[in-house]
């Protein structure tokens, strides 16, 4: 880093929609309650401890009906995140094309990203961020992370699960997944 040259930073990308449904439908089989979804100041922390750099978290929401959560944005707000809220017409994708056209714009910049989502609209930019000396991340449920995406992982991608890896969650998540040997610990199912 030149000196006065600012430090590099994390951009951390939420796809609020996709976490949220992922964990209702994939995980939980109902709609999670406030107790039930991730604690995202601690996704934020383990965004800055992982990479031992600055976050900048910004928060995708689809505003398309008119109202926000308030509360929630609030404490987004209180969180430090940037809440975005987007709209637009009957099936827009907008937080999708938020994302994508964010992930675009970080591509000239030195700068890494995490991306919280399992959503694989998303590859062609992940790809396009992959250069050498930029990390890129996605948090996620392991298992459900779209199968190309996955793929990036040779790439040099890195996945953190949002249980396992950054503790996200107050209370064990009701999942049935692989679990590679060096990670199993009998305690946790007797």
């Amino acid at each position: 880093m030149t000196p006065g040259a600012a430090p590099r930073k994390t951009y951390l990308l939420v796809d609020g929609e996709n976490i949220d449904a992922t964990l209702g439908v994939n995980v939980l089989g109902h709609r999670p309650s406030p107790d039930e979804r991730p604690r995202w100041d601690r996704i934020t922390e383990h965004a800055e401890q992982a990479w031992g750099q600055p976050v900048h978290p910004l928060f995708f929401l689809n505003a398309t009906s008119g109202s926000m959560p308030m509360p929630f944005v609030q404490a987004l707000l209180a969180m430090g995140y940037t809440p975005i809220p987007l709209s637009g017409g009957p099936g827009l994708k907008v937080v999708d094309m938020g994302i994508q056209r964010t992930l675009e714009a970080l591509i000239p910049r030195d700068a890494d990203i995490l991306l919280a989502s399992h959503d694989g609209d998303f590859i062609p930019q992940i790809e396009a961020l992959i250069t050498p000396g930029r990390r890129i991340g996605v948090l996620c449920f392991r298992e459900f992370v779209n199968a190309r995406m996955a793929e990036l992982g040779e790439r040099g991608v890195e996945f953190f699960d949002l249980e396992y890896d950054v503790a996200a969650f107050n209370a064990p998540l009701p999942r049935v997944r692989i679990i590679p040997i060096e990670e199993f610990d009998p305690l946790y199912f007797i």
